[in-house]
């Protein structure tokens, strides 16, 4: 194995550390969920632009166009996708949440090809349905509940869409752009429209506890700056579709996590669920491996 992919894994398997700390962040931020999202970008966007402008000035006036054009839709994308699954708490688990915004390797295998003209092989295919079975078992008693976790549901769907939609946008500006240039600008696009959005709205944007506030911060340091920058860094050398898959150790991180910090119990279908997606994570680096997705 290359010095290359041995790196990329590195930074995937500590970019799911990262990442898997968001919806515990969230969970204990006392704030309105939209409050939350505007506040994780942002902050992280008040660390990253005034960093790009002074080394990064030349090559973001330089951008094409279509380079634009993408990483904004990408940075739009990322908002929505922050709005969706943060309120998809108030309906649903962390475990549930995070499993069913995982499902992002499905809608990547399907728009790929439409988005960067990569397509998936066999080896790749058979692990993300191995990884989704894990997810749909997880996930599947909200569906049965009968109570209103189906909105929380289709709020994480909606989540798990638009981050696929953001991690095939960023494939393709990534293969030109520097990360310090595409994610100033992507995530910038984001902390602007989700502001915009609680500023005119009737949410809360001020006056929180210390505690929130920490969370906050957190958000934006963690899950933001260390975790999302990592898989937009490994974007330029990992397939979408991969990356997506790696993914889905988030909920297995994040279930842990909320077992030993909010009491949420690991329930049989978690644990079942759990261990078919990590067999399907192992299983797509197997296959990138082989070097037939690269």
């Amino acid at each position: 194995m290359r010095l290359r992919e041995r790196s990329a894994d590195l930074v995937m398997f500590l970019a799911v550390l990262a990442t898997s700390t968001g919806s515990i962040f969230a969970k204990a931020a006392n704030a309105p969920s939209l409050t939350v999202a505007a506040y994780r970008v942002g902050l992280a966007s008040l660390v990253l632009v005034p960093t790009a402008l002074l080394f990064r000035r030349d090559e973001i006036r330089s951008l094409s166009s279509r380079d634009w054009k993408d990483t904004v839709l990408s940075g739009t994308a990322l908002a929505i996708h922050f709005a969706s699954w943060i309120s998809s708490l108030s309906f649903i688990s962390v475990a549930s949440c995070v499993v069913l915004v995982n499902t992002a390797p499905l809608w990547v295998a399907i728009m790929a090809p439409f988005l960067t003209g990569e397509r998936i092989n066999g080896k790749t295919a058979t692990a993300i349905a191995v990884a989704i079975s894990g997810a749909v078992i997880i996930g599947w008693g909200d569906f049965s509940s009968g109570s209103e976790g189906w909105k929380g549901d289709l709020l994480a769907v909606l989540g798990a869409i638009t981050m696929a939609i953001y991690l095939l946008l960023g494939r393709r500006v990534r293969e030109k752009v520097s990360l310090l240039s595409y994610v100033s600008v992507c995530y910038g696009t984001a902390a602007v429209l989700l502001w915009v959005v609680v500023l005119i709205g009737p949410y809360r944007a001020w006056g929180f506890s210390s505690g929130t506030w920490w969370a906050f911060w957190g958000m934006a340091i963690i899950p933001q700056l260390l975790g999302h920058s990592a898989y937009n860094w490994a974007l330029r050398w990992v397939s979408p579709s991969v990356v997506s898959v790696v993914l889905l150790g988030e909920p297995v991180c994040s279930s842990v996590m909320a077992l030993f910090l909010f009491g949420e119990p690991l329930g049989l279908k978690t644990i079942t669920g759990g261990c078919l997606i990590l067999m399907g994570v192992h299983m797509a680096q197997r296959a990138r491996r082989d070097r037939r997705d690269l």
